[in-house]
């Protein structure tokens, strides 16, 4: 949420590092649960809209409740990151919205993956654990519209982030304890 407070402020420093300390929580939480999110992500964007299946999309503001079959083109499909925050702009072009309009989006999405985390976890039943590879794929293709918004390539802003392991302590694993990175300014 603090990526919130970046566009709110037009703070690009905060926007960006803190949206890509959000990624890779995503990313822990996505191991943590053994979901693979790059599969769930192709399985959802297969390189069209999930709702009407166009690249671009053509749903407007109005989402059709009718989910397409979409076709997956296996020569389509992103080998990076960086050819997965491509794909998210062909899909959803970054000049339709404007970064507020974004975040509101990420928000709304970390939202229904938190939700769907805590039913997981208060029911453990398979089809709430579907539930939440699908919602690690919406909160993806969000995080990648905020970054498409503000001109943030995600590979190689991770890429300096983490090149001396984690990006606060330097150590690898971390050793950082919630303390010490509450007093880490982001």
């Amino acid at each position: 949420m603090r990526a919130l407070k970046g566009i709110r402020k037009g703070d690009k420093q905060k926007l960006k590092i803190n949206l890509l300390i959000a990624f890779s929580w995503l990313m822990a939480v996505a191991n943590r649960f053994h979901i693979n999110s790059e599969k769930e992500v192709w399985r959802r964007f297969p390189y069209h809209c999930r709702y009407c299946g166009k690249a671009p999309c053509a749903c407007g503001k109005n989402k059709s409740q009718i989910m397409s079959k979409l076709s997956k083109d296996k020569f389509k499909k992103p080998r990076n990151l960086g050819e997965m925050q491509v794909m998210f702009e062909t899909i959803y072009p970054s000049g339709r919205r404007n970064l507020s309009e974004a975040g509101v989006h990420l928000a709304e999405e970390m939202g229904e993956l938190s939700e769907t985390v805590h039913r997981f976890l208060g029911e453990h039943k398979e089809k709430l654990f579907r539930g939440v590879g699908v919602e690690i794929a919406d909160y993806i293709s969000c995080l990648f519209g905020v970054a498409n918004s503000a001109s943030i390539n995600v590979s190689r802003e991770l890429e300096k982030m983490y090149w001396k392991n984690c990006h606060v302590c330097h150590k690898l694993p971390c050793l950082c304890n919630f303390s010490f990175v509450g007093k880490y300014k982001s």
